[in-house]
């Protein structure tokens, strides 16, 4: 019997044939893969837009369907542009039960391209989508055979072949003659239970650069219920910018994570003004493991579940050993 996978296409370069705004379907994107009479395929043309304009709501209306695959028993392949590939593979891991993968996957390379990598990502991210050993490895992003965890994996590259990669992690595994070869595991889900939204949120990310005076934290008002700060190094700040921050804090959460986008963030190493020590000792939050991108994705999704203030550090340190 047939494995059952299914398919659910957002655009991105990968359907993006002469440049233009048209967009191919997403049976017409799978054409052209080689796909193995051993594999099932059922394809849903979610949407057909560039990565940059997803919406969080988009995301949500996506892991919905995405639970309802997996429990009809089908392995599960997204195929998006990779501008927003990581965010949205670690929203869905965030926002869907665990079980079998959620393989996220696109190209580099427009299908009218010469070379273009399409086809060889979308067999090896299908490979991964049925392959039993692969279950329990949440989200994960499939890219020139390189299989990575949606909670370490980032977009490095603008334009080379292989532009991901999992910063202090490394790859799970690799695709290797069609078959999935896992180096590693994750400890565990990224989170106890699915973060489902139930309300509307907006968080703000705030990078700090030298010199700066704190204008753009100025415009951080009632309209947000949360703020990301991507600090200097290990989590530091300004010393002008303490008191601004610790009153932001009174406000809504504020985490502090590194703009550096490697490495954890420190809790008592520095402890000078605008330290880490001195800011987490002020009420922000520490991000921990997690880079400002990711670390905004986690609040907003926090928030929007309806999380309380007082529960909001906890998962952020659950990611710490996850």
């Amino acid at each position: 019997m047939a494995a059952m996978v299914k398919v659910f296409t957002l655009g991105g370069t990968i359907s993006a044939a002469g440049g233009g705004a048209g967009r191919l379907s997403g049976t017409e994107v799978l054409a052209g893969a080689g796909l193995s009479d051993e594999v099932d395929i059922e394809v849903h043309d979610v949407r057909r837009v560039p990565s940059s304009s997803l919406t969080f709501a988009d995301v949500a209306s996506l892991a919905a369907d995405v639970d309802a695959a997996r429990s009809a028993g089908a392995g599960v392949v997204v195929v998006q542009g990779t501008d927003t590939l990581e965010e949205t593979a670690f929203l869905l891991d965030l926002m869907c039960a665990p079980g079998a993968p959620v393989v996220l996957t696109g190209a580099m390379r427009r299908p009218d391209a010469a070379g273009p990598d399409g086809p060889a990502n979308l067999a090896a991210a299908l490979a991964v989508a049925v392959d039993p050993a692969c279950h329990g490895l949440g989200a994960v992003t499939v890219f020139g055979d390189e299989i990575h965890a949606a909670r370490h994996v980032r977009k490095a590259h603008t334009t080379a072949l292989v532009p991901f990669c999992s910063p202090g992690a490394g790859p799970l595994g690799r695709v290797v003659e069609g078959r999935p070869r896992l180096l590693l595991r994750p400890p565990g889900p990224v989170v106890e239970s699915p973060l489902r939204p139930t309300r509307s949120a907006r968080v703000a990310l705030l990078t700090l650069t030298l010199g700066d005076s704190g204008e753009l934290l100025d415009a951080v008002d009632d309209r947000f219920d949360g703020l990301v700060v991507a600090a200097f190094g290990a989590g530091h700040v300004p010393t002008w910018l303490v008191e601004p921050l610790a009153g932001v804090a009174t406000r809504m959460p504020v985490v502090l994570a590194s703009r550096t986008g490697a490495g954890p963030l420190l809790s008592t190493t520095y402890r000078g003004p605008g330290s880490e020590y001195d800011l987490l000792s002020r009420g922000l939050l520490s991000a921990g493991q997690l880079d400002a991108v990711k670390a905004r994705l986690l609040l907003h999704a926090l928030l929007a579940a309806g999380m309380q203030p007082e529960q909001l550090q906890g998962h952020f340190d659950r990611l710490a050993g996850a």
